[in-house]
Order: C-alpha cells, then sequence, then structure tokens
C-alpha cells in the first residue's frame, strides 16, 4: 500500500472543547487520525493545562493535547459566543464534556449550533448522559468509577473497596466518543445530515465488567471482591505471583495451558495429583494451586520465569512499573511512546495513538501549542478577520 496518502480524517475540521482528560484525549485521537482539531480554551487556558505547574503545562497536558492548533473564546462574552457560532458554520465537529446545559446556557447548546450548521457533529460527553435521573450528578473519574461497580470489585474481599489505578473512565469515554463521531460523519456522508450525540462515561465502562457481571449471574449476589483473582473465581492459576525480584502474571484458561505450565515448571507431576485433575477442581483448590506456582516462580528471576513460560506457551507477562513501561523497547519501537523534548518539564514520552491503518504512519508527535498561540492565524484564516479585528476582541476580553 502507498505510504504517502493522507490521514484517515484529513480534511475534517473539528472544535475541541474538551476539559480535562475525556474530551481531550478524544480530539487527541481525531487529530492523530489527520483531523485539523482547533482547540478552544477559555482565555487563561482551560484547567489541566496549569493544574501540575502554574508556569505551564504539566505532563497529561501535554500528553493529550499535543498536534492541536489552539485558540482562547471567552463563552461568557456575547462576542466570543457570536465567535464560536462564525466558527461552526466551518467545522465538521465540535466536541465538549462540559456539564448538561452549561453550552446551552451560554446559548451555543447543540439547537443552536446545528441551526448554524445543519451538517455539524455535536459531540457531548459527560458522566452519566444528557437525559435520566443522574444526568445532572457531577462527574470525575472516581465518581464515575464508584457509581459503575467498578471500585465495589476492586481490591480484596476482607478491606475496604479500591478505585482502580488508571483513569479508565475519562479515557474510555473519550475512545467512545470518537468512535461516535467517526460513525455519524459514515452517517453524514450517506444523510447530508449532522447528528448530535450523546456519550456518558458510565456507559462506557459498564462493558468493562463482563466478568463480574458473568459472576453476579452465576452465582445471583454482587460477586465479593477478589484481589488479583478471576472475578467468578472460575480459573486456576489466574494471579499475580511473586518471583525473586518483582512479580509475573500467570493465566490459565485452557487444560492445555495448565499441561504446559506444569511442564515450565517441572512439576509435570501434578498431573496425577487429584485436586488439580481439571479446571473446576483446581478453582475449588486455588489456594494450593497458587502456591504451587509461587513455590516456583519465587526461584527465578522476574525474566526467567517469563522467558520460561514464553519458551512454552504459557500465558504471563511481567508486572512492570511505570519506568519499566517508559522504557519498554517494543512500546518505543513501534512508535506507541515517543520521545519529545518539553522546554518546561525536560524530556518526555509521549504516546501516540493506538489507531494504526497498514502502509500508513501515524503522524509524529508534538506538544502542545501555548494559550491562545494560534488565534491570529485561525481567526484570520476561517473568519478572514485581520490583525487589527484579531486584537479588538483582544482587548474586548471575547478572546
Amino acid at each position: 500500500m502507498p505510504t504517502n496518502q493522507q490521514q484517515p480524517l484529513a480534511g475534517f475540521t473539528v472544535l475541541d472543547m474538551g476539559q480535562i482528560y475525556n474530551g481531550p484525549y478524544c480530539g487527541y485521537l481525531l487529530a492523530m487520525a489527520g483531523a485539523r482539531v482547533i482547540k478552544i480554551e477559555s482565555p487563561i487556558g482551560e484547567t489541566l493545562r496549569g493544574a501540575e505547574r502554574a508556569s505551564g503545562e504539566g505532563y497529561p497536558f501535554c500528553m493529550l493535547n499535543g498536534n492541536k492548533e489552539t485558540i482562547t473564546l471567552n463563552l461568557k462574552s456575547n462576542r466570543g459566543q457570536e465567535l464560536l457560532k462564525n466558527l461552526v458554520a466551518h467545522a465538521d465537529v465540535l466536541l465538549e464534556n462540559y456539564a448538561p446545559g452549561t453550552m446551552a446556557k451560554y446559548g451555543v447548546g447543540s439547537d443552536d449550533l446545528t441551526a448554524v450548521n445543519p451538517r455539524l457533529i455535536y459531540a457531548a460527553a459527560t458522566g452519566f448522559g444528557q437525559q435520566g435521573p443522574h444526568s445532572d450528578y457531577r462527574a470525575m473519574d472516581v465518581t464515575v468509577q464508584a457509581m459503575s461497580g467498578v471500585v465495589a470489585i476492586t481490591g480484596y474481599e476482607d478491606e475496604p473497596p479500591l478505585k482502580s489505578g488508571p483513569a479508565l473512565c475519562d479515557i474510555l469515554g473519550g475512545v467512545h466518543l470518537y468512535s461516535a463521531i467517526v460513525t455519524a460523519l459514515l452517517q453524514r456522508a450517506t444523510t447530508g445530515e449532522g447528528a448530535v450525540l450523546d456519550v456518558s462515561m458510565q456507559d462506557s465502562v459498564i462493558p468493562t465488567l463482563c466478568s463480574a457481571l458473568g459472576a453476579y449471574y452465576r452465582f445471583g449476589d454482587d460477586p465479593p471482591r477478589v484481589g488479583n483473582h478471576h472475578q467468578a473465581k472460575a480459573l486456576a492459576p489466574y494471579n499475580i505471583y511473586a518471583t525473586r525480584d518483582g512479580h509475573v502474571a500467570i493465566i490459565c484458561i485452557r487444560e492445555g495451558h495448565w499441561r504446559k505450565l506444569m511442564k515450565a515448571m517441572n512439576r509435570e507431576d501434578l498431573a496425577e495429583d487429584e485436586r488439580f485433575a481439571n479446571m473446576a477442581i483446581r478453582a475449588k483448590n486455588m489456594e494450593l494451586v497458587d502456591e504451587a506456582v509461587e513455590s516456583w516462580s519465587r526461584t527465578l528471576k522476574t525474566q526467567e520465569v517469563f522467558e520460561t513460560c514464553q519458551s512454552n506457551q504459557v500465558i504471563c507477562a511481567p508486572v512492570q512499573s511505570i519506568s519499566d513501561v517508559l522504557s519498554d523497547s517494543h512500546l518505543i519501537a513501534r512508535g506507541a511512546l515517543q520521545k519529545l523534548e518539553h522546554p518546561e518539564l525536560g524530556s518526555l514520552m509521549i504516546p501516540s495513538t493506538p489507531l494504526r491503518f497498514q502502509g500508513l504512519q501515524p503522524p509524529a508527535v508534538a506538544l502542545p501549542h501555548a494559550v491562545g498561540e494560534d488565534n491570529d492565524a485561525v481567526y484570520g484564516e476561517l473568519l478572514g478577520l485581520s490583525a487589527d479585528e484579531v486584537e479588538a476582541l483582544r482587548e474586548a476580553s471575547a478572546i
């Protein structure tokens, strides 16, 4: 396939009014797929920009907002609201993740903006959706985790529940918003009409509970927290096991996997032990299974366990620290992590896009632009404003 073709979304213009993690990640995926993404911030910059360093962007902001143009616009200003409507006339997509009703309060909600541009894809991401009894609940990743059952099933049975380490609700919400936008653009190619999208973080994370939901319907009650074990406690081994210098994850989901693990451990004698006869019996004797596996893994270093398992086709992976991940040769070779030099934060490894197309390299990762860096260029190009007119907007606090 040719390597010089355009990125898949080249030619589409996106107005990204995303905040914090959820919306900005969607905008980043769109930008890395070739869309022209114009990040719209308040005149002082969005919250995340200065959350970690009062004088500039922290790492999360860099990670989520590269490869975008950046302009400012004051939604509380009548002139700013007018500017947004003018920009919408030139856009294919507007995405936002404000609380429901925020945009409408300023006269620039989905009805107002689709009236200006009927082909507009108005994409709204929220914690709990635009409608429903919980639509007005304030949402951050941890509160959505709590409301979605994620916290309840995370941790150990005899200890309090825990939130998941990653911001999975925010990022999964961003991924689903991206997929909804691309789906709507595909529909528009047929109908010629835009769409209003309502993507909920809670809706997006519920499917991750598939094992827990299976356990619920299997046992007819809320499943207990199970630490690193399988949610329904139906698989063994399925755990994190200590090594001489760290930990590994090992899982056997078929009888063949168990036979291969016994060979890797040089414990093929276990095949004659009735306590390990099949998956159902091993699940009932989970502690004994874990003891047998860990008595082997503790004798070796993490890499030795991993290599032995790999050579025997056992499902296994080392537990990598954040520093391990940032130096992972596989991720670097794929370009999934790229090194950038930030003027304040120094050397950073920034994730690229997970979306790959055969014969087409994703664009190089870039750092975010400064607050309002592209005001003159964007307002000049899209709206035909002169430098003096843009300066007048600044003086009027519209941008």
